[in-house]
């Protein structure tokens, strides 16, 4: 018997439709087309294993639902087509694995990365085909339990509005696991891992002698209630000694504030804690006053808080605080009013106390926050032009898609910028850069007053990801793409956005610059917000010793 026969005969037997075939096979060899970043074997074996799991449930359901309307019965499928099937996929199996590596040694060298090894991509269809059975299967199950559903509401009523009835309770019924209770228990999990994780500390993190630093011995704040990331920020980061050795010039000793889910159960509770540490320690006389947003987990990012402290000359203060134990992306999933709740809450702490001074004694005011921390910093304004009222100026990076000031502001940006580097308002407050290492970003005239920069990469998929990547082509995949994006990258419908959601994975792994990473970028960017004007050669060191490479 022929080997194409043989194989014919076992597919048969696992009772998959060949029109289904046919279109998930396209989708899953169109997968390995290039995306924001480069993606190994078995990332890629995923990616596949989805698209042809979902282009094969949607063949078959089209073609259920067209004999339906025409009142047909199903035909057999012909041996000929199954022979025209198998000897496309023997065809246009290899030629998308030669074309993918290709693909992602180029998107690997825009990144500066090493590319996949290409003898590990034989095991991308044995993936993809353990991804697309078990999809299949699920779906099988699923409308197993349709059918015994629907025939049992038969007895008791109309064929029709049994199978009315029985479809709707098996979608509401899969839902509410996925989303609730399978979504609950992993929260549990997750909470119960993380609460634990806050009791360690950093290695070589001790509880500061300094009244300057929240947790010392003069503190208002506990050390032990701070939490693991609380811990790690106030027990690192600049002397006064450090900043002089770079700058050349004296140097104060920065001051770091910090309340943790432990000092108080409330988010307004602790807001208010934070700000009397603040004021305490002296945060407002500094010259330059900080109010950081953190991720889910209380994680300020390093390179943005020592940046600011270094080109400040130390004349510094930086106020944050926790608000939950749970990872950015499971924090915004289960309860996204934490973050906003958070922003909210501490800022305008700082703000009323700020406020109450004379206007000659304060302190310039300033905003940050990095990822889900941009998201929960942009709450406690109402657009760019409160934003001008109360701040000098803001750093936000790596915002994600559904932060709605940043969305805001890409979606009425001027005609003819890019979504990548748009231009809003001719840059009069707002501004937004891929690389601030190249000088200041995009604008069409002066940019006085208050300054707000958003960072963000083109390879990014966290500020790129979203569900209308399944139906809708994006702008920036209408544009010419960004520097570390490759050119060849295209919208598929579904593809792109099983493709990207892979990316969301990769894009916290990549080198500073590229990816969900943006250490090192801080030093220029803050920079250009607080109009410091540093030399080239003391930016280029600053970004260095924050993570930003040579």
């Amino acid at each position: 018997m022929p080997v194409i026969e043989r194989v014919r005969r076992g597919v048969t037997s696992l009772r998959y439709d060949v029109v289904g075939l046919w279109l998930g096979t396209a989708l899953a060899l169109l997968s390995f087309t290039p995306s924001l970043l480069p993606r190994g074997w078995l990332f890629q074996g995923v990616v596949a294993g989805s698209s042809a799991a979902a282009g094969y449930g949607a063949a078959v359901a089209l073609a259920a639902l067209g004999r339906e309307l025409l009142d047909r019965e199903r035909r057999e499928t012909s041996a000929r087509t199954w022979r025209a099937y198998l000897v496309a996929l023997a065809v246009g199996t290899p030629l998308a694995l030669v074309a993918g590596v290709v693909w992602n040694r180029q998107s690997s060298e825009l990144i500066g990365v090493d590319p996949v090894d290409p003898l590990l991509v034989v095991l991308t269809p044995v993936v993809a085909v353990v991804t697309f059975a078990a999809l299949v299967g699920l779906g099988r199950a699923l409308r197993a339990l349709y059918r015994r559903t629907s025939s049992w509401l038969e007895r008791h009523t109309s064929r029709r509005a049994a199978r009315a009835i029985g479809f709707t309770l098996v979608v509401v019924l899969t839902a509410a696991v996925f989303s609730g209770v399978l979504l609950r228990a992993v929260v549990v999990v997750m909470d119960r891992s993380a609460s634990v994780g806050d009791l360690l500390t950093g290695q070589g993190v001790v509880q500061p002698e300094t009244p300057l630093r929240s947790g010392g011995a003069e503190s208002l704040v506990e050390w032990d209630g701070m939490g693991r990331e609380g811990r790690n920020f106030v027990g690192r980061g600049p002397d006064a000694d450090r900043i002089s050795r770079l700058t050349g010039t004296e140097a104060e000793e920065p001051i770091r504030v910090y309340a943790g889910v432990g000092n108080a159960a409330d988010v307004r509770d602790r807001a208010e804690l934070a700000v009397e540490d603040l004021v305490r320690a002296g945060g407002f006389a500094r010259r330059n006053l900080l109010v950081v947003t953190t991720t889910g987990t209380g994680w300020v990012e390093p390179s943005a808080a020592t940046s600011f402290e270094y080109l400040s000359d130390g004349d510094s203060a930086i106020v944050s605080m926790q608000y939950s134990h749970l990872p950015s992306w499971l924090s915004w999933w289960v309860d996204e009013e934490r973050a906003t709740d958070a922003g909210r809450a501490l800022f305008d702490s700082v703000y009323r106390e700020w406020s109450a001074l004379p206007p000659d004694q304060r302190p310039r005011l300033y905003a940050a926050g990095e990822s889900l921390g941009s998201f929960g910093g942009e709450a406690a304004f109402s657009g760019d032009v409160d934003m001008a009222n109360r701040l000098s100026g803001a750093l936000f990076s790596g915002p994600p898609i559904f932060n709605p000031l940043y969305r805001s502001f890409v979606d009425g940006r001027d005609a003819g910028s890019r979504e990548i580097e748009p231009v809003y308002r001719g840059g009069e407050t707002v501004r937004f850069s891929l690389d601030p290492s190249r000088g200041e970003p995009p604008g069409d005239g002066p940019w006085d007053g208050t300054r707000v920069l958003y960072l963000q990469h083109a390879s990014d998929p966290v500020t790129w990801w979203s569900p209308r990547l399944v139906y809708q082509r994006p702008d920036w995949l209408e544009e010419p793409r960004g520097p570390d994006v490759d050119g060849a990258m295209t919208w598929i419908p579904f593809v792109t956005f099983m493709q990207t959601t892979a990316d969301l994975a990769l894009g916290f792994g990549t080198p500073p610059g590229t990816g969900h990473i943006f250490s090192g970028q801080h030093a220029y960017g803050w920079d250009q917000v607080l109009g410091t004007d540093w030399p080239e050669d003391r930016l280029a060191e600053l970004s260095r010793r924050t993570g930003g490479g040579g």
